[in-house]
């Protein structure tokens, strides 16, 4: 590599984060936050880092997308059978990661997960383009497949399955919701003296204490 990588460094200038700024509840503060990176046209806001944790006790995390934040928490969805939902029967406690670079920004949230009802499931799966309904059927996520041909020929016999009425929720998809009980929020600042502010929840109410960098 022509660059040595430990010389790779970016200045974080743009914003500071003070305790007085904080709205009492990080669900409120991540949707202030969520908020101003969706009105920076950033790509893909609703992409976050889940982390969870095997049966082999080795954590294993990967990209999904938050399809709704409500009062209770982050709600995905995915395969109940795959690598992720497989953790979750096994330890209920996962945590995300938000990163926006371009606000220098980063929201950790660690929570236990529920499955969402088999109604909110049913209602997201009936709002989504249909390839993606047919793709649902079409992948045992996770599991080891010969070829990329076989994948094709799957989605191919369940085009004709489905072909005269609406594709059905599989009983093997639905939805996640992470519900919270601390969420730091970070903001880079110069020199990597950055602002850390966590919320923790205690007997049901919030306190906020703020980290060393």
């Amino acid at each position: 590599m022509n660059e040595n990588i430990a010389d790779l460094r970016k200045e974080y200038t743009k914003n500071g984060l003070i305790e007085e700024e904080l709205a009492n509840d990080p669900l409120i503060q991540f949707k202030n936050w969520f908020d101003a990176a969706r009105n920076a046209d950033l790509p893909e806001p609703n992409a976050m880092h889940l982390s969870t944790v095997g049966e082999d006790c080795r954590p294993s995390s990967r990209i999904v997308l938050l399809k709704e934040l409500d009062a209770e928490g982050f709600v995905f969805y995915t395969n109940y059978h795959s690598k992720k939902g497989r953790d979750l029967v096994l330890n209920l406690y996962a945590s995300l990661t938000f990163f926006w670079v371009e606000l220098e920004r980063q929201v950790r949230i660690d929570g236990r997960v529920n499955k969402v009802s088999s109604e909110e499931s049913d209602d997201y799966f009936a709002v989504r383009p249909r390839g993606s309904q047919i793709g649902a059927w079409v992948s045992h996520q996770s599991e080891i497949i010969p070829s990329r041909e076989i994948l094709e020929q799957k989605q191919t016999d369940y085009e004709q399955q489905f072909a005269d009425h609406k594709v059905p929720r599989p009983p093997h998809w639905g939805g996640y919701r992470l519900i919270p009980d601390r969420v730091e929020f970070w903001q880079g600042r110069p020199s990597r003296l950055h602002d850390r502010l966590v919320y923790d929840l205690s007997d049901e109410k919030w306190t906020i204490s703020r980290l060393s960098p």
